[in-house]
């Protein structure tokens, strides 16, 4: 390796490191004290650097806060590239959403420290819920670009990968919700088996109402 690559690498380490350094001083600050108790300021200071170089990484200190999140949506979409390609676009994002729960490497909510309080936090603080929706957004966007690939289709022209991952990401989003009311830190796994259940009791009920809809019809 060449002087010249290993000056930009170093840099995009230490660049790494400083966001990281960040984000967990903003973790951390916010779940100890309550997001209106915590400045940008504090934050910066927490991880010894000035107020610029915070804003170099962070247009604010909810979307420092809830940085450890974004890795999540990568996590699931990894694994909903991973399914084989047989399975129905459905069924893919759920196993995806379970393997992603199940891998002890990935660390998902149910598993790593102090994540339930910071979604309960989102769910009180409308500001920090409102950066969480955004995180959702993008990695939907890449999931709906997944799926489309899965299914050979152009996503601007068809909408079937939107609306699986609408109802994939609702699914999950509704488990969270549960899981945050619900008070038990360990029962994520369970709430989202019970989120995707009720999706798929939902689809074959509406399949059923069709058929008796058709049925009705043709013979009047």
């Amino acid at each position: 390796m060449t002087p010249e690559r290993k000056i930009p690498e170093r840099r995009s380490r230490k660049a790494r490191r400083t966001r990281d350094t960040l984000a967990q001083a903003a973790f951390e600050l916010v779940l100890d004290r309550g997001l209106r108790n915590v400045t940008v300021e504090e934050i910066a200071e927490a991880a010894d650097v000035d107020r610029r170089t915070f804003s170099r990484y962070f247009p604010s200190k909810e979307a420092a806060a809830l940085d450890s999140l974004r890795g999540d949506g990568d996590r699931i979409n990894a694994a909903l590239r991973a399914r084989p390609a047989p399975e129905p676009p459905l069924l893919a994002y759920r196993r995806a959403v379970l393997d992603w729960l199940a891998d002890p490497e990935a660390e998902a909510w149910h598993r790593r420290p102090r994540i339930f309080e910071l979604l309960v936090a989102a769910e009180e603080e409308p500001t920090l819920y409102a950066v969480f929706h955004h995180i959702r957004v993008d990695a939907q966007e890449d999931s709906i670009a997944i799926v489309a690939d899965r299914l050979g289709v152009d996503p601007r022209q068809d909408i079937r990968p939107a609306v699986t991952v609408a109802a994939g990401a609702g699914a999950l989003l509704a488990a969270q919700a549960a899981w945050v009311r619900g008070g038990r830190p360990d029962a994520l796994p369970e709430r989202v088996v019970e989120a995707f259940d009720a999706l798929a009791e939902t689809a074959r009920e509406a399949a059923e109402a069709r058929e008796e809809a058709a049925e009705t019809e043709a013979s009047s």
